[in-house]
Parts: structure tokens; sequence; C-alpha cells
């Protein structure tokens, strides 16, 4: 904790002393937090004059991409582990990790009347295509994959799988009709506090482990203005409430 509030301070006191100087971050973002993202963005450009270019993708292969020295200087994960291990690995900038949301899991098709209040639908089988991202890429896909054997329709489903490589994909699968539903996050289906349209089932937070997202800095960007206010600017409470918004946890 000595650690992190040390970081904390510092980059507040960074952000400050660079304060009036503009520039831009690179930001790796997990599908499912684009949308919320780019929210984010537009008010960090606004309070800060920094810009923040955003990258959609799958979180494992952000992880290759970023070994392999790709030029991102924030990264927003879907998971806890990724930071993490790149912290580990010398990739990262020490004690800059954190949790920046918890994420939702949820059931969702396009059609209203597909989906009911209990998730029954996935034991009728009713149905010919079930859309998930790839959970050795997504960790919403492996939270989707940890719930159905939970339920014990993992071995009835597998079969009907659609796997996206991310969760971008995998919502586009669902709302194109190509699978009749699907697994997505929360955020990807919500509007204004209430699922924006088709059919959802929220899916209990006991059938998965919970979806640990973590913000991480990347060494390229340790001496990157922008980047620092980044970082300090999704721990905001300003940021907090946008995020809460679009149904993730804190």
């Amino acid at each position: 904790m000595t650690a992190l509030r040390s970081w904390g301070t510092a980059l507040l006191a960074l952000c400050f002393s660079l304060a009036g100087r503009a520039g831009e971050v690179q930001v790796a973002v997990a599908a499912n937090f684009f949308a919320p993202m780019k929210v984010l963005a537009a008010e960090f450009e606004k309070s800060t004059g920094h810009q923040a270019a955003l990258t959609s993708g799958a979180t494992g292969k952000f992880y290759a991409q970023i070994k392999s020295a790709a030029p991102f200087d924030v990264f927003l994960s879907a998971d806890d582990e990724t930071p993490q291990r790149l912290e580990q690995e010398g990739t990262a900038v020490p004690g800059s990790r954190f949790t920046y949301a918890i994420g939702k899991l949820v059931l969702w098709s396009a059609d209203p009347k597909l989906v009911d209040r209990n998730g029954e639908v996935l034991r009728s089988g009713k149905f010919t295509h079930i859309a998930l991202a790839a959970p050795k890429l997504a960790p919403y896909g492996a939270a989707a994959m940890e719930a159905m054997t939970r339920l014990g329709v993992l071995a009835s489903l597998q079969p009907k799988f659609v796997q996206g490589e991310n969760l971008g994909q995998t919502f586009s699968f669902v709302s194109s009709g190509n699978a009749q539903l699907g697994f997505v996050a929360l955020s990807q289906v919500l509007e204004d506090g209430k699922i924006k349209s088709g059919s959802a089932w929220i899916v209990p937070a006991h059938l998965y482990e919970p979806i640990r997202q973590d913000a991480v800095l990347l060494n390229r960007a340790k001496d990157n203005p922008a980047a620092a206010a980044l970082m300090s600017f999704l721990r905001s409470e300003r940021a907090k409430v946008a995020i809460r918004s679009f149904g993730y946890e804190l």
C-alpha cells in the first residue's frame, strides 16, 4: 500500500507540474471497455487537454503485441492477471497497476423474446448458434465457459459455439443474427441503466470468478505526461461515475 500511495503522489505531482502541456497517449483497450473509454477519452481531453488515442482488441492479443514492442502507453486489460504478468516481466512500470472496473457477464440476444430472466434458454437448446469470445484470448470468454460449466450445460452447448476474437466481434455475431444469442459484457448492451434492445440475462456473479479489470502504465510511457495524466484521471470520481453508468462495479 505504501508503494501504491507513493506512486499515486508522484503521479499527481507529475500531472500538476506539466499542466498546460498537451500531449497524446496511446491506449490499448479491452473490447468490452471500448464504449466507456470513448466517453472517458472525451472527458479526459476536455479536462486536461491531452488526447487519448484508443485501440480496441482482445486482452490476449494485446499481451503478445506489447511483448513485441507495440507502441502502446497504457493498457486497459479485461483481467488482472495480464497486467500483473507484464509488471513481473519488466514490461510495465512497477506499482502503476490498479483495478479500474469489475465487469459483469450477460447472456444477450437481439431477439426480445429469446432470453428469459433466469437463463433457462441455455437448457432449452432452441437456437442454432451461441456466441462467446475466445476463452484463451478474452477473459469474458473464459468467464462464459466457467458459467456454463457450473450450470452443467457446457457439453450440450459446445457444438453450437461461434467464437469471436474479442467481445466486439462476439457482439457483432449476435447483433447481426449470425448467432441467436451470446455471452457479452453488460456494458455493451446497457444504456441509461437499462438493456437498450433485445433480451438479456445478467449472469449471477457466483457462476464465475470476478472479472477484475486492471490498468497498467507501460515502460515506454514512464516519462509521458499524458499517460500519467490518464492513469490519474481513471481513478478520479468523475471517471468512476462514468464507469458505473456502463454497468461496471468498482
